[in-house]
């Protein structure tokens, strides 16, 4: 009978480095401006997805410290403009980060 020995250090190197990634990424979170509920989903750097009342809403990206934008729905580019209910929903993203 033949006797197989396996050399796991490789999958487990793996195993360890997937659960350092998986620890490294934000989990979703959940806020609520003036009574309305918001799941927030955090996308790349700086990029969440926010759901409303349970579907999703709108795509935002933090421009500076203070300032948030709105992203095009198609073209994922910035839309330039103030929207104050984009602004408080990133206060509260920036609060959870805290």
């Amino acid at each position: 009978m033949n006797n197989l020995i396996f050399d796991c250090s490789k999958t487990q190197a793996y195993i360890q480095n997937n659960k350092t990634m998986e620890t490294n990424t934000p989990e979703p979170f959940d806020i609520e401006i003036n009574g309305v509920d918001y799941s927030v989903f955090p996308d790349e750097k700086d990029t969440y997805t926010i759901f409303k009342d349970g579907k999703e809403y709108v795509q935002i990206i933090r421009d500076t410290e203070t300032a948030w934008l709105k992203l095009h729905p198609e073209t994922g580019l910035p839309l330039f403009g103030m929207d104050e209910e984009i602004l408080l929903i990133g206060r509260e993203i920036t609060a959870q980060e805290a």
